[in-house]
């Protein structure tokens, strides 16, 4: 046995291939017959199909999902190259051993680089179950690798076509991805911003908040999201949210953060605009309920001058300066002088009813 194979992980268990679909590409029958048997001697009850053509391995395809090939290295119109040629069109990352009688190495050597994932000698069936074995372990660990890289071209499409400005970066403090995002919010390209500080962004003024920032993160203390400033690239500033996160490996280390900003411009404008109308308001409120000073007044008709010197009704000015509303009555005295008739029906030192 070579080192390899000692090196080898422990082969998958034969009752994980009970039920292994074959797929036999042999114009024999009775070789068929033979590797179909040695399986089964050897713990395996394959199901499976032989093919003799590329029809046939085509319609079998078609039909059925295959655990693995097992190809005969020359048939009489087909053979490993076009069953090769086949599988790779189909786009399918099969195991695929050939199983022939003996061939010279510099041929085997060949097929390997054609995709052929090993050779086995019809002499030599000893080495097909760990072959079989070998190679399923193999395709299902390059399936999950595929399937991760996919994982994470999907997630690089999201982060890249997310709105807010995304941005990564290692433990040095060096950009090392930056989105469309980022390149709208701040103007940079990526191929500009990345390998700079990610202080590129940063107004001088605010590196020691950014610092500050970021030793919590290497502290992996959490961060909460902070209204805050950058600087674009044509100079101007721009009001952001700004929220850091740190980026760890699969131990758990911290090998770097992301920042996620949006611009809150509009929302700062908005907020501005309030605080300044809700002071006008309060201002102009303790105006309003405040009377003090001299009140210039006539003496004849009692209207008061305002500050723009215009004059005004007694319950005019109070009602506009003040929170007083007036009703209306009759003094006793004006009720004897003016309406003298019904004065004894008046209540003694009360008023008319108000109207």
């Amino acid at each position: 046995m070579s080192d390899d194979e000692r090196s080898e992980p422990p082969l998958t268990a034969l009752s994980d291939m009970q039920h292994l679909r074959v797929l036999l590409v042999e114009d024999s029958e009775l070789d068929a017959l033979l590797l179909v048997r040695y399986l089964q001697t050897n713990g395996c009850q394959p199901q499976h199909e032989r093919v003799a053509s590329q029809q046939e391995m085509e319609r079998a395809l078609a039909k059925e999902e295959w655990d693995v090939v097992l190809c005969d290295y020359q048939l009489p119109d087909f053979g490993v190259l076009p069953a090769l040629s086949l599988l790779k069109r189909k786009g399918l990352d099969l195991p695929f051993i050939v199983v022939s009688g003996a061939i010279g190495e510099e041929l085997a050597v060949e097929l390997m680089k054609a995709g052929a994932h090993d050779f086995i000698a019809k002499g030599g069936l000893s080495r097909l179950i760990p072959a079989i074995q070998r190679e399923l372990r193999e395709a299902k660990a390059r399936q999950e690798r595929k399937a991760a890289l996919e994982k994470l071209a999907y997630l690089a499409a999201i982060v890249d076509s997310a709105e807010e400005a995304i941005i990564g970066q290692n433990m040095d403090g060096i950009v090392t991805t930056w989105n469309t995002g980022a390149t709208r919010l701040y103007g940079y390209a990526a191929a500009e911003a990345i390998g700079q500080p990610a202080l590129l962004i940063v107004p001088p003024a605010l590196h020691p908040e950014a610092g500050e920032l970021w030793q919590k993160l290497r502290r992996a203390e959490s961060v909460e999201p902070v209204d805050t400033m950058r600087q674009r690239k044509d100079g101007k500033s721009v009001n952001v949210c700004l929220t850091m996160s740190a980026i760890r490996d699969a131990e758990g280390h911290i090998i770097g953060a992301s920042s996620i900003a949006y611009d809150i411009t509009e929302r700062k404008k908005v907020e501005a605009e309030r605080t300044e109308l809700i002071a006008h308001l309060n201002e102009t409120l303790s105006k309003v309920k405040t009377l003090s000073g001299l009140l210039p007044i006539c003496a004849s008709c009692k209207k008061i001058r305002d500050d723009h010197g215009y004059w005004q009704k007694l319950e005019t000015f109070v009602r506009d300066h003040s929170g007083a509303e007036f009703s209306h009555s009759i003094c006793p005295d004006c009720m004897n002088l003016l309406y003298p008739e019904y004065a004894p029906h008046t209540p003694a030192g009360g008023g008319a009813a108000e109207r």
